[in-house]
């Protein structure tokens, strides 16, 4: 079960593994662009490539019918990478082995729909992969299987992070159906008083308060690129910040303030500190690095973002 394209890479591994699907449950084809063209979830479109038996159900919850063909399947065990619905407990009793879920932290921290980016926007130096037996009650709060942790580079944000442990995860759910086959796996149960949440990102996280540390907002930048995308204004205009760094040793200034202009990008003053800005996108225009956007939008110290 699984419906994004971070999903992609674990059904492909299990399809050239020794473990046989016997069926893949996506989310519902969605309008998309414009045009509100008609268009499946990378897993749908993945399993019909490669001729996998494929469903994509508008709902499981009270749908009764569903769940008996789900029972009719007979399988051992569900895999579920970012499918997007919560299961009930008749479709989480189904399997013998379970549903495990291959999840983007290190569980019990970032419970939740957005964990990779949590990790960012919190500046954290390291966070993983964890397969787990999904169980009724808190989500994401059910026993460990195995984990595996991943640090983090400066030059992460969510969608190169999300593909890095895509890739990652998809090892690690292989390793994890060997172990349940087997039998040499040992379900661990979590320590709930480290749980912490990973809600479902909003538009306006992607808003930049220029009065927070530089450091913050370098954080919120890479958590939040490339959804809903970090944003300020620019006289009167929507500016999305795509590429930054904090800068520890730089012109002091208002927050929001250019306060230099260099080679490598604009300096913008913050709370504490400066960030480096070097990629941005004017509303309306193309994502530009900033000696490009410069030659269309000339830029001086002094003037002020937000």
């Amino acid at each position: 079960m699984g419906s994004p394209e971070i999903a992609v890479p674990s059904l492909k591994a299990i399809l050239e593994s020794g473990h046989k699907i016997v069926a893949v449950v996506s989310q519902p084809d969605k309008p998309v662009g414009r045009g509100l063209e008609l268009t499946p979830p990378h897993v749908a479109r993945f399993a019909k490539e490669e001729g996998l038996p494929l469903f994509q159900p508008d709902k499981i919850r009270d749908n009764p019918e569903f769940v008996e063909t789900l029972r009719g399947l007979k399988a051992d065990v569900v895999a579920i990478v970012a499918y997007g619905k919560i299961l009930p407990k008749e479709v989480l009793n189904l399997p013998p082995h379970g549903c495990i879920n291959v999840h983007f932290s290190l569980l019990p921290k970032y419970r939740g729909a957005a964990p990779l980016q949590w990790a960012l926007i919190n500046n954290d130096e390291e966070t993983g992969v964890t397969t787990f037996r999904l169980k009724d009650g808190a989500v994401d709060s059910g026993p460990v299987l195995l984990q595996k942790k991943v640090m983090l580079h400066d030059e992460d944000n969510a969608e190169i992070l999300g593909n890095r442990l895509a890739v990652i995860g998809a090892e690690l759910l292989i390793e994890t159906l060997d172990g349940i086959a087997d039998g040499s796996l040992e379900a661990m149960p979590q320590n709930e008083r480290l749980a912490m949440p990973a809600p479902m990102l909003k538009k306006e996280d992607g808003h930049l308060d220029w009065t927070r540390k530089a450091k913050a907002l370098w954080g919120q930048i890479r958590g939040v690129t490339p959804w809903p995308g970090a944003f300020t204004s620019l006289k009167g205009k929507r500016l999305k910040i795509h590429a930054a760094e904090p800068v520890d040793h730089a012109r002091k200034g208002a927050p929001g303030v250019i306060t230099e202009i260099t080679d490598e990008g604009i300096h913008i003053s913050c709370g504490q500190g400066a960030l480096l800005i070097k990629e941005l996108q004017l509303e309306g225009g193309k994502k530009l690095s900033t000696d490009v956007f410069l030659k269309g939008h000339p830029l001086g110290v002094g003037d002020k973002l937000g």
